[in-house]
Parts: C-alpha cells; structure tokens; sequence
C-alpha cells in the first residue's frame, strides 16, 4: 500500500524524505514509472529481505540497474586489480613502521577471507571496509544479490550505472597516504576500547529502519573521513546517475538500486530527480523483517 497521498505532497519539499528505501520516480513525460531503491553492501541474510512493493516494481520494470553491473563475469573478474593500488604499493610504504606494525596485528586478528598480504596491496578505504562488513556476527549478503536473483526469476536483464573500473579508480584521486592515516586513526580508536564496527552497525541500524536522514548523517560523519570527498564519492557520481537516468528512463522502465547513502539529501539522487522535473513519491516497502515505521 502507498503511504498516505496526504504526505506525498509534503514528500515533493526538496528536503523532506520519508522513511522508506523505495521510491516511484514519474512524470516529466515519462510513458510508464520507474523505480528507486536504497541497498546496502553487506546485510545480515535473515535481514535482507524484499518487499512485496520492490518484487512488484521488479515484475513491472523492463531493466534492472545496479551502480555496476555484478551479472557480468567480466567486471567480477577484474574486481581484484581495480582494488590495488598503482604502482605496486604497500601500506608499508605510506606509514610509519610502528603503525604498520599496528596495522598488520589489527588485520591478521581479524576473521578476513583476504590475507593480509593481499590486503596491504588495497587502497586502504578498501580494506578497512572488507573487515567493518565482514566483522558481523552472522551469514552476510549484499542486498544487490537478492535483488539479481528476483530480477533472473523475472527474467529481467540486469545493467550497471557505471563500471567497476570507474568506481575503484574514484580512490586513485584521494591521496593513498591521507587514506592510509586515516586507516591507522581507525585502528588506534579500537585501540582504545571503541566498537571499532559500531560505525557500521549503527549504518546497518538506520538501514533497517529505512530511515534516509539518519543514514545521510552517519554518512557524513563517518566512514574514515569519507565525508571530506563527499562529491568526488557520492554527489558526482548522483549527478552522472541522474543525466544518464534522464535518458533511460525516456526508453523503458526501470528499477534502480544504488546504495541509500546516495538516495537523501541537497546533492541526493532523490532531490536530483525531482529538481529535474520528476514527482517523487514514496512507496511502501515495509516486510516482517524491517523495524516497524
């Protein structure tokens, strides 16, 4: 069921986002609706359930579209080299040896499937976040995998926004050694006693609740200083989603799922589509697993 048509009009403020994670995208002559989808990159299975209002959009879409297209074999197997660093790189050669020494300890603690001495190949916003998403206490997917699956049994094909190459050069344009201090800050608060995983858990939390200002807000102050780049990794990114989406969406209907991180706010993708002549209108997206809204 539609959220009250009472809201819809208050939903259409440029600033105002309703608790939900799905969203109808019309008007500005579109012949047949689209959708937008909020996903998360790592989510508990028993969690990561979707909603009659998503598997519906899904049924009546024409296309999937994922920020990259993880049905192509191609993009996958080179998901490994976009990771590293240029130039043969090591965390060792961006900090000091006693902070290597820090790092190396905090990670072969960690319950990875990487190896340490991969992971000191990454970029290190990389591979901190391969240990905050796999440091859960349960069997883990990525909402993106769930929504694949439905989009195969719907026999939808499945695209990508931008390629896998693109996003992981975005980390080639932050300074490896600003990344590699901000890795070592990370560690040194768990050093101290923090939940080095509550930044996550508290993301995964806001998620749950599909609550888009909570999760505009972890985001800006967390995720290692991440909110120091917020155009280079999030609002030029919505820009170039938007303008591509402006065409697609003209051709067929769509589903898009892109991390919610990039649906709220002033440079969001859902303030972008509106300010480019769109009606917004939240969509009901509750299941037995979200936390009652």
């Amino acid at each position: 069921m539609m959220i009250l048509s009472a809201f819809s009009s208050l939903a259409q403020n440029k600033n105002s986002v309703s608790n939900t994670l799905l969203w109808q995208i019309s008007g500005n002559g579109l012949a047949r609706p689209s959708y937008l989808f909020g996903t998360i990159h790592m989510l508990c299975a028993d969690d990561a359930v979707l909603s009659y209002g998503l598997k519906n959009a899904i049924a009546k879409s024409d296309q999937v579209y994922l920020e990259v297209d993880m049905d192509n074999l191609f993009e996958l197997i080179g998901t490994m080299t976009h990771l590293k660093m240029r130039g043969d790189t090591t965390l060792a050669d961006l900090m000091s040896e006693n902070d290597y020494k820090k790092v190396k300890a905090y990670f072969e603690t960690k319950s990875s499937l990487i190896p340490f001495s991969m992971l000191e190949t990454f970029k290190p916003f990389l591979a901190v976040s391969t240990v905050m998403e796999t440091g859960t206490n349960c069997e883990s997917v990525a909402m993106e995998q769930i929504i694949m699956q439905q989009a195969k049994e719907d026999r939808k094909s499945i695209k990508g926004l931008e390629t896998m190459a693109y996003q992981m050069s975005i980390f080639d344009s932050i300074p490896y050694k600003v990344q590699a201090e901000q890795l070592v800050q990370y560690i040194d608060n768990a050093g101290k006693g923090n939940d080095d995983n509550k930044e996550y858990e508290d993301l995964v939390t806001a998620y749950k609740n599909q609550d888009l200002n909570k999760l505009e807000e972890l985001t800006k102050q967390g995720d290692m200083g991440m909110a120091n780049y917020s155009d280079l990794l999030l609002y030029n990114r919505n820009r170039k989603w938007v303008m591509k989406l402006k065409t697609l969406m003209t051709q067929k209907s769509l589903v898009i799922a892109v991390g919610a991180g990039h649906l709220p706010g002033e440079n969001g993708v859902i303030n972008l589509l509106r300010k480019a002549g769109y009606t917004l209108t939240p969509m009901d997206n509750k299941t037995k697993k979200f936390v009652e809204i």
